[in-house]
């Protein structure tokens, strides 16, 4: 046990406001607040700021010009670049210059559709210098959800690239931002589009514009001021899926997110000014805003922004050779990235002939880790491999081992113990707190810790239902528990505790027993209609390559829910399927597989990475 991380944790519920003004003073204010929180106008009232002098003006300042502030190592492009802080602030400045050019102030939004280039940086930078509120969409995201957020944020400028490039496939985004314009009923002022060698783009109108023409011509214009912006104005909007199919815009502030983010880096990643950290997302997720862009240019770290795949640009390689040449220390990904090389890469031959150079922990976040990949990752790298849970609502961790603070401890299967600033309480259906063990609905008591959401975008009552089951705590949506140990276990949404014959199971844990048999390379497991027994698990496993008999470890896996959970669990079927249906983010689409067991009507969701992946599942119901 760290006895850093108990102050910490103590000090930050004993009195959070002191806490979190003391964590402020690592970010430089241009009014300091007048003291942490307020119940009215949330964390450090009365403060002023700029984000983007935090991240690159304050560091040129400091003598750190020379420092690398962002590396991109794109292997699907040959390319790799490096940009000092000074380099940052003159490109910033640049970009900042151009939005000008085109009426973009303070207050505006800004959509941002583009893939993982330095660009997409300097854009989102150049408009947190401006106090323009950035959206930035998912490159390559379906028209029609463009569309959505086009209306929704109602931007002056949409910015974007002739194309994405996703592993060995390349997509034309032109297109697409086309599309969707067609289907908004709002209309930005200016359309930017950044050309790409690999795909050019046809523009037309006035309103469309090359991006290397306007940086040109903004090249003479004066460097835009960091405009000066309360604590509590947004800095961005990032839209998560809703359960209407409604995007949610959650609302992210310039102070809370500043200093949140700037402790995180320290306390949780143990990674310091000069220190190079990685993370492997794309910046179109909360994980790519947080942990690609803001968290590490806050403290002065160098970032690496990353474009390519973890197997297949050009191997399973390809991670561990970005983290020995690029010198990381801390590394974090998404479990599905781990299984996917694992698969590939099963013996981890590419890990002992690469190295793993300075790195000192490795973190996964994005969806469950389940125990199986993380023992197989930390056997194979030697390095302390740590789950770790939040959300986009929440904007950084809340549940995770603060390495950066000593803590060691890790339970394969728990995202780890409450980050200071998160008050957990896990709830059953008439908000009485359950003791530990017992399985319930994992809130966050108020105030939320700095950085999380105050807001959605126009939707103040969609913000709001969020604390109206269990009044006085954010309910996260997902189930869990606390052990006698402290541990916090995330087993999955709510709605993924199914009731077998009046039993409450949880599915999460049916696929740490799944994912653990030989030969199963992902897995999931969802509850399915059942005329007697309300609902029954299914398995849906995905094998590894040369793993045997399909039907042996069907059997097998059956075995080995019973054995562990007894014949309650009541999984009697099994899917062997060639894939998983994943968002492009690697999270499981866990409902549409429910619906598909019990043929029910579905959309095919936006964000899917491979629809194909479905018609398989589907014809494999139909005949199994």
């Amino acid at each position: 046990m760290s006895e850093a991380y108990e102050s910490a944790l103590r000090e930050s519920i004993d009195d959070g406001s002191a806490f979190w003004l003391k964590a402020a003073a690592a970010i430089d204010w241009m009014t300091p607040p007048r003291t942490g929180y307020d119940i009215t106008e949330g964390w450090f009232p009365g403060g002023t700021l700029n984000t983007c002098h935090n991240c690159v003006d304050r560091h040129v300042a400091a003598g750190r010009g020379d420092q690398p502030a962002i590396v991109y190592d794109s292997p699907v492009t040959g390319t790799v670049h490096a940009y000092s802080y000074k380099d940052l602030l003159v490109e910033v400045g640049q970009v900042a210059a151009m939005l000008v050019r085109l009426g973009v102030g303070k207050g505006d939004r800004v959509v941002i559709y583009m893939p993982m280039v330095p660009e997409t940086l300097f854009a989102m930078l150049a408009c947190a210098r401006l106090g323009a509120i950035h959206s930035v969409v998912f490159g390559g995201f379906a028209p029609l959800e463009l569309a959505k957020r086009i209306d929704d944020a109602r931007p002056a400028v949409l910015l974007s690239a002739s194309c994405g490039i996703e592993g060995n496939r390349t997509i034309a985004y032109k297109p697409l931002v086309d599309e969707a314009l067609s289907l908004a009923s709002h209309e930005p002022g200016a359309v930017v589009v950044l050309q790409r060698p690999q795909v050019p783009a046809a523009l037309s109108g006035e309103e469309q514009h090359d991006w290397y023409a306007l940086h040109e011509a903004a090249a003479k214009d004066p460097v835009p001021p960091c405009a000066e912006l309360a604590a509590g104005d947004p800095l961005y909007i990032l839209y998560t899926s809703g359960t209407t199919g409604v995007p949610k815009g959650v609302v992210r502030d310039n102070g809370g997110h500043a200093v949140a983010l700037a402790w995180s880096m320290g306390a949780i990643y143990d990674i310091a000014a000069g220190d190079t950290f990685w993370a492997a997302s794309d910046v179109g997720w909360v994980v790519g805003h947080s942990y690609i862009t803001y968290a590490p240019l806050l403290i002065g770290a160098t970032t690496v922004l990353f474009e390519g795949k973890p197997v297949g640009t050009p191997d399973p390689g390809t991670f561990w050779r970005t983290i020995v040449r690029h010198e990381v220390k801390t590394f974090f990904s998404a479990p599905t990235a781990i299984r996917a090389i694992r698969k590939e890469d099963p013996e981890g031959r590419y890990i002992r002939e690469i190295g793993t150079g300075k790195l000192r922990a490795i973190f996964l976040a994005g969806e469950r880790a389940d125990p199986d990949t993380i023992h197989w990752l930390e056997a194979q790298t030697g390095l302390p491999v740590i789950d770790h849970w939040w959300q986009t609502e929440l904007g950084w961790p809340a549940i995770a081992t603060c390495f950066g603070l000593g803590d060691t401890r890790r339970l394969p299967g728990s995202a780890g113990f409450p980050v200071p600033g998160s008050n957990f309480a896990v709830l059953d259906e008439a908000g009485h707190e359950l003791p530990a063990g017992a399985s319930g609905a994992v809130c966050i008591r108020e105030p939320l810790p700095p950085g999380a959401f105050r807001t959605l975008w126009r939707n103040h009552d969609g913000y709001a239902k969020n604390f109206a089951a269990y009044p006085g705590h954010y309910e996260t949506g997902d189930a869990g528990h606390i052990d006698a140990d402290g541990f916090v276990h995330i087993m999955g949404r709510t709605d993924d505790i199914i009731n077998v014959a009046g039993h409450r199971l949880s599915t999460g844990q049916m696929e740490q027993i799944v994912a653990r048999q030989d030969g199963v390379a992902e897995c999931a497991v969802v509850g399915a209609a059942d005329p007697v027994k309300g609902m029954t698990p299914v398995a849906f496993a995905v094998l590894r390559a040369g793993a045997g008999d399909s039907d042996e470890i069907a059997a097998r896996i059956v075995a080995a829910v019973r054995g562990e959970l007894g014949a309650v669990a009541a999984l009697k079927r099994v899917l062997i399927v060639p894939g998983l249906p994943k968002t492009r983010s690697g999270k499981i689409l866990r409902n549409t597989l429910r619906k598909i067991l019990d043929n029910e009507e579905f959309a095919t969701p936006a964000t899917i990475e491979d629809p194909a992946v479905l018609d398989a599942i589907r014809e494999m119901t139909v005949t199994a």
